[in-house]
């Protein structure tokens, strides 16, 4: 099992404005970098990165299928291409492009899905991104990977401008606690052990990592339960080996994601486990087979049960305590 730190409960920065200061910095040294936007320089926190290389920055507008082509043919010329976009958009309506011009082609293209999940909270079921590790699972030779923290953020986007392979980041508005990223290691495809225990193994990523921590210390301190609690921060290719370690070391496992029950990292988990014989109690939560309530993030987290409350609560019934 992966190294355990501590955690605290600092703010940082949103995991976006982390993604286009680390990338602002790599182009500088790099200038086949290239971002490329669909009218998303504001959002995503690339007008600095435009001021200053404007030779490497390319505005489609909303368009987001010429965004992921243009981002493909780039890639093909050599260049380090990041396609910008709100997550809702990038990943349903150029969902072909990703499978054809990317994936299937090999494109070393970097799809950055910004403001997802229920990020936009009250725009509604339009601006959510709660189908996009589902419809990005079944599509072969792509990464998946979802930050939980300004830490993971910046690992990855380095990383990914060293990767020989199409890439899917995807990354919230609002800002991340910090999780003590000193000594810690990161690595696509290898899980993130935040807190160890053997009583239950809780598995999240993004921003529903920290409100699985802050629910293992309330089973510890009311309860006297024992959790772990994993940033599976790449839904693909997913650590299967940190899985089965689990499995065989703890009573119980929980999924939580800030996406739909179904296809999501939930059921990624559920698949290899039972394709391995494990049969041990296990629960999904996420975002259930329904249109969202109207509310912000928390808010619409908080109805579903995604909060510290919540997932104790799940915990507990796993455990029948």
């Amino acid at each position: 099992m992966g190294a355990v730190i501590e955690s605290t409960v600092a703010t940082g920065k949103p995991n976006q404005d982390v993604f286009a200061g680390i990338l602002q910095e790599l182009a500088t040294e790099d200038r086949d970098i290239v971002a490329v936007t669909s009218d998303s320089r504001g959002s995503g926190k690339l007008v600095t990165f435009g001021q200053q290389l404007p030779e490497q920055i390319v505005e489609i507008g909303i368009a987001e299928q010429n965004l992921v082509g243009v981002a493909a043919g780039l890639a093909s010329a050599g260049k380090k291409a990041y396609a910008v976009s709100p997550a809702c958009f990038l990943t349903a309506r150029a969902l072909e492009q990703i499978k054809n011009d990317v994936a299937y082609s090999d494109n070393h293209v970097r799809l950055i899905g910004i403001s997802a999940g229920v990020s936009y909270g009250a725009l509604g079921t339009t601006h959510h991104s709660l189908h996009d590790f589902a419809v990005l699972r079944a599509i072969n030779n792509i990464t998946i990977v979802v930050p939980a923290d300004n830490f993971e953020t910046e690992q990855a986007v380095k990383l990914s401008a060293q990767l020989d392979q199409p890439i899917y980041l995807r990354f919230g508005k609002k800002p991340m606690p910090l999780l003590n990223p000193d000594e810690t290691s990161f690595e696509f495809g290898k899980g993130r052990v935040i807190k160890k225990g053997a009583d239950i193994a809780i598995i999240a990523n993004g921003e529903t990592v920290y409100p699985a921590l802050l629910a293992a210390q309330k089973l510890e301190k009311e309860h006297g339960l024992q959790a772990t609690v994993v940033s599976m921060h790449t839904v693909k290719p997913l650590d299967t080996e940190l899985l089965a370690e689990l499995a065989e070391s703890t009573q119980a496992m929980l999924t939580v994601e800030e996406h739909m029950v179904n296809g999501g990292l939930g059921e990624a988990c559920a698949s290899y486990l039972l394709q391995q014989s494990y049969h041990k109690p296990f629960k999904i939560m996420g975002i259930p087979d329904e249109y969202t309530v109207t509310g912000s993030q928390m808010e619409i987290l908080n109805h579903y049960g995604i909060s510290e409350n919540g997932i104790t609560e799940a915990a507990l019934k796993l455990l029948k305590k």
